[in-house]
């Protein structure tokens, strides 16, 4: 099955109970998941397309920083060590316009984002 297409409609139907709870959709925040339950190969799908999650109309969250897969592809067994393959995820989650992205290294994760965006303005 399609990881991506399931995860987008999974969201969907969980941001339409939050709107019939009275939630409005602009207070709503969606989160690919990434890491709970997905194996090395959903991750990478659900990261490659992660802005096809805009359709849903709220910001899109992505935490994985330091997550297993991190380490799996960089060489990094100790989750403190997985900060450079967290910094190249947070940099393609910008770039596909996440609003909100959840890091352990945050003073870094920001140098990193301020540079991203400088480089890409305009």
């Amino acid at each position: 099955a399609d990881v991506l297409v399931e995860g987008l409609e999974a969201l969907e139907a969980r941001v339409e109970v939050a709107e019939r709870a009275g939630i409005e959709r602009s207070r709503i925040i969606v989160d690919p998941g990434i890491g709970f339950g997905k194996r090395l190969p959903h991750n990478l799908t659900l990261l490659r397309g992660l802005s096809a999650f805009h359709d849903l109309g709220c910001p899109v969250l992505l935490g994985a920083s330091r997550k297993r897969f991190i380490g799996t592809i960089g060489g990094a067994e100790d989750a403190k060590a997985r900060m450079p393959g967290s910094l190249a995820v947070a940099l393609m989650a910008a770039a596909q316009g996440a609003q909100i992205i959840r890091v352990h290294d945050s003073a870094e994760t920001a140098q990193a984002l301020r540079l991203h965006l400088a480089m890409t303005a305009g």
